[in-house]
């Protein structure tokens, strides 16, 4: 099953690491840091050019974690993730 993060952009949901909130998770240093990098490295996407209001993180299946950008609500995300199958 797929998570839709929007604009077209899917996420195998048993690849999700966290759904998180750009608002509080961006408070911290250590978080800051980390996104940093990662933009630099280029494990960064967008699924939207909206400001986004939430990130997710997931490891591809190579292996690599990368972060997807999302203009949805990490309780929209979040959301989506708990219906049950049959429902969507």
């Amino acid at each position: 099953m797929y998570l839709h993060v929007g604009n077209n952009q899917n996420i195998r949901i048993k690849d999700i690491i966290g759904i998180f909130d750009a608002d509080t998770a961006t408070v911290s240093s250590v978080t800051k840091r980390y996104l940093a990098e990662a933009d630099t490295e280029k494990m960064v996407r967008f699924a939207s050019e909206e400001i986004p209001k939430s990130f997710v993180l997931y490891k591809e299946k190579d292996g690599i974690f990368k972060i997807c950008f999302s203009q949805l609500s990490s309780a929209s995300l979040f959301g989506r993730v708990s219906q049950p199958e049959g429902s969507l």
